[in-house]
């Protein structure tokens, strides 16, 4: 696993869930959304596991729906509880980032 994907594989899911958070999807969706906002590597393969693990934990709750182009598609949106998971990784993530932030900031001005 490269240096990326390690740093990645923490705030994929958080990621995840602000997607689902701003529209009911399925994963193709998601894993565009990813994409046209700096994700560029992130694949379907990557997500499903994740999609399920969220579902699995009820951050998420699926429904199937029709699709006019083929098979049903399974559609994602966040549980309350996944609102709570959400707003819990901002509050961590923006911590983080101040943190990581200052070290450097600190570093180049000593």
């Amino acid at each position: 696993m490269n240096d990326y994907s390690q740093m990645l594989k923490g705030t994929l899911e958080g990621c995840i869930l602000k997607v689902i958070s701003d529209n009911e999807t399925y994963g193709y969706e998601i894993s565009e959304k990813l994409k046209m906002n700096g994700f560029p590597n992130i694949s379907e393969g990557t997500i499903y596991p994740l999609l399920l693990r969220l579902e699995k934990n009820e951050l998420i709750a699926a429904t199937y729906r029709s699709s006019s182009i083929g098979p049903k598609r399974k559609y994602f949106k966040l549980t309350d509880q996944g609102f709570i998971e959400l707003e819990h990784f901002w509050n961590k993530w923006t911590e983080l980032q101040s943190a990581v932030n200052q070290l450097f900031i600190e570093k180049e001005e000593t």
